[in-house]
């Protein structure tokens, strides 16, 4: 199975930690989170992974190197200006020739991933996208979902008075090569923005997947404390 890591990102909330040094080489319990992130996809299946660059990109090459030290064979993308999070699948769209994943490489977790694959294929989805309970969700990306968990909507940071789902985007997706037909060429694209809203109004099978582990968006100085604090006590067990 293949994935797309998505590690382009400045990490501009983090600042000044990732002043000289990306996100996803911060410490998590004394280990880079894209060691965890990559030892997490390796234990669930995945052995080829592209990873998407932009920022300080040399040290995500000189940490990760092919891969081989953790039982994957990865590839590189480099983006001279950022793409997105779905204008950088697109870039290399010729690399998935199968259903895949896509990973935040910001969002720490250790759920079974493989219930993404599963719930996808039972209901012969298109895209199937985990999410996560959220009390306030006016800062995030809100899912609605109909009968058996199919997608009817996505809203990004509705306003208070509108709120209609308490289940939010987690930034991780198993999605079809079919999802390319919804994404232009060497354009900026999201996900959430552009492309699910697309395949929604178009009548594609969007289904969601309810986390029932904790996960961890550290784009947040009290985040990344927080996901220290977690690690260290699974590392801990």
């Amino acid at each position: 199975m293949k994935a797309m890591v998505l590690a382009a990102g400045q990490g501009t909330r983090l600042r000044p930690l990732t002043d000289k040094r990306p996100k996803c080489l911060m410490p998590i319990a004394e280990r880079p989170l894209i060691e965890w992130t990559l030892n997490w996809l390796k234990g669930h299946g995945i052995t080829e992974c592209v990873i998407n660059l932009h920022y300080l990109q040399e040290q995500v090459k000189n940490f990760v190197r092919d891969g081989s030290r953790f039982g994957l064979e990865i590839r590189y993308s480099f983006e001279p200006e950022l793409l997105g999070t779905a204008g950088a699948v697109k870039k290399v769209a010729d690399f998935f020739d199968e259903p895949f994943y896509v990973i935040y490489s910001d969002n720490f977790s250790q759920w079974d991933i493989g219930k993404l694959k599963q719930t996808h294929e039972n209901h012969g989805a298109v895209s199937t996208i985990a999410v996560h309970w959220r009390e306030d969700v006016t800062q995030s990306g809100v899912v609605e979902m109909g009968s058996g968990d199919r997608i009817l909507g996505l809203v990004e940071k509705p306003s208070a008075d509108v709120v209609t789902s308490h289940f939010v985007n987690a930034g991780f997706y198993y999605l079809e090569p079919g999802v390319f037909n919804y994404i232009p060429e060497g354009e900026f694209c999201d996900f959430a923005y552009d492309v699910f809203p697309a395949m929604l109004k178009a009548g594609e099978k969007l289904y969601a997947v309810k986390m029932d582990e904790p996960i961890i968006g550290i784009d947040t100085t009290e985040a990344y404390e927080k996901a220290n604090e977690w690690a260290r006590n699974l590392v801990g067990r």
